[in-house]
Order: structure tokens, then C-alpha cells, then sequence
């Protein structure tokens, strides 16, 4: 049965290319170096669990053949990140239900600040998203999925990560925690934060992120939430062989 991670989104708050920017051909030309807003699907043996919506959101899914969710797990409201919740309401007619979203409270308050017509009463006949809000717990049983939750932080934001199995993803992070150390202890695959060469007041910078992968020591580090500081191939070579960038569609069993 399938059990694996799809990064639907790799790219960083901006997307690559950005608007305004001239890239170089040759830059272009390579499809890995195109990176939308950052974004997972988990897939299960009886579903899949979707990790954050885009602004590109439908196009990711249907790029994946993706054509159904159980639920969404919001690790944070940065518009990045939920923007593409609007996108869930074709779903939600499909299934002739709301979706089930987790996440922190006061990230629920942001999504109904967001998207309050998700949450009003409509004359039949007008489809509007429908959101069923609950707390994120330390453990959700989803897609036949074990998924154990734990919060990082993005400078002054609590930011939710996840473990399945040997498998992490931990995304837009500044520090982790203790607590957080503790949950990925032993992790065989790691998807990690990386926004840029430069260092970040509240994400991990390139050196930054190198120095965590080593001292969490998974057999395979995938770096996300890539600016466009990163030429895929280029930088790729000069990493050791455990240490990769990630790129839209890369699929990653555990």
C-alpha cells in the first residue's frame, strides 16, 4: 500500500521565478528551478492528508493527479501558506461535506478572519468552502497514517512540524525546541527548512540548515522552501550525498 510524501510545493513565500526578475535562460530552462509555494501531501494506504494550501494549491494537486484529501493539517497562517484554501471548496462539493482542518487555535481565529464566508450561511445553490476547525493533537490517525505533531519556531511564531514513521518535515523554522529535538531523534528522512544563502531573522539560512541536518543526522536531508538563491543542479553538486534540495513533485516513500 502506498505510504509516501509528495513536496507538492518547494519554493519559498515569493515563488520562482519571482515576479519583476529577469532569470538567465539556462536558469529557466531548468524545471526543477520553478518552485511553488511550499506545500505537502501525505499519502496513506486509505488517504491522503494535505500539509498547508498555497496560492498554487490547485494547480500542484492536479499536476500530481491528486484528486481527493481527508483532511489539512495549517502548520502556520502566513499567506503563503493558506491562500490556496479557498481552491478545497470543489472538494468540498465533491464529498457534500466540510473539510477537516488542524491546527493551533490561533491559527483557527486567522482562518475565519480569512475566509469568513466559509463559515456563513448561504441561499442553496451558491458553493462556498466549508471548514471544519479543530485543535492539532500529538498524535492524528489519518490516511492510515500515524502522524505525531510538534511545534518549531519562526521567529516569534510557533510553526507546526510533523513525523511519520522515520519521516519529518519541518517547515519555516528559526530554532527548535528541546521538546521538538526530542520527536526527531532517528528520523531516516528530513524535509527542512532553507530559505536562502544569506542568514534569516526566522528561517534557517543554507550553512544553518547544513549544520541541523548534521546534527540530527537523518540518512536523507531534502531542503525547502527555496528562494531562488538555489540553482538546482549547481547546488546540488556541491552537496554531500545525503543533503539534496527538494523540487516540486519530488515523491519520497517512508
Amino acid at each position: 500500500m502506498t505510504r509516501q510524501a509528495i513536496v507538492l510545493g518547494s519554493g519559498t513565500s515569493n515563488g520562482v521565478p519571482s515576479l519583476g526578475k529577469h532569470y538567465p535562460p539556462e536558469y529557466l530552462a531548468n524545471a526543477r528551478n520553478h518552485r511553488t509555494r511550499p506545500s505537502l501531501l501525505l499519502q496513506g494506504p486509505t488517504g491522503n492528508v494535505l500539509v498547508d494550501c498555497p496560492p498554487e494549491l490547485r494547480l500542484q494537486m492536479i499536476r500530481e493527479d491528486v484528486f481527493d484529501v481527508e483532511a489539512v493539517m495549517v502548520t502556520h497562517t502566513h499567506a503563503d501558506h493558506v491562500m490556496g484554501m479557498d481552491d478545497l471548496r470543489s472538494l468540498c462539493l465533491k464529498y457534500q461535506r466540510p473539510i477537516p482542518i488542524y491546527t493551533a487555535p490561533r491559527y483557527q481565529e486567522d482562518i475565519r478572519r480569512i475566509f469568513p464566508y466559509a463559515f456563513q450561511q448561504f441561499p442553496k445553490g451558491i458553493w462556498v468552502p466549508r471548514f471544519e476547525l479543530y485543535d492539532v493533537p500529538a498524535v492524528l490517525n489519518l490516511g492510515g497514517l500515524e502522524i505525531r505533531t510538534f511545534w518549531v519556531e519562526h521567529g516569534p511564531l510557533p510553526v507546526l512540524a510533523l513525523r511519520v514513521g522515520g519521516f519529518a518535515y519541518v517547515t519555516d523554522v528559526s530554532h527548535i525546541p528541546e521538546e521538538a529535538w526530542n520527536q526527531l531523534t532517528g528520523v531516516e528522512t528530513l524535509v527542512l527548512d532553507a530559505v536562502r544563502y544569506k542568514p534569516h531573522p526566522n528561517h534557517f539560512h543554507f550553512d544553518r540548515a547544513l549544520e541541523v541536518a548534521r546534527e540530527i543526522g537523518a540518512k536523507k536531508t531534502y531542503l525547502t522552501h527555496l528562494s531562488d538563491d538555489y540553482d538546482h543542479d549547481k547546488t546540488n553538486a556541491e552537496l554531500p550525498d545525503d543533503i539534496e534540495l527538494a523540487y516540486d513533485g519530488l515523491r519520497i516513500p517512508f
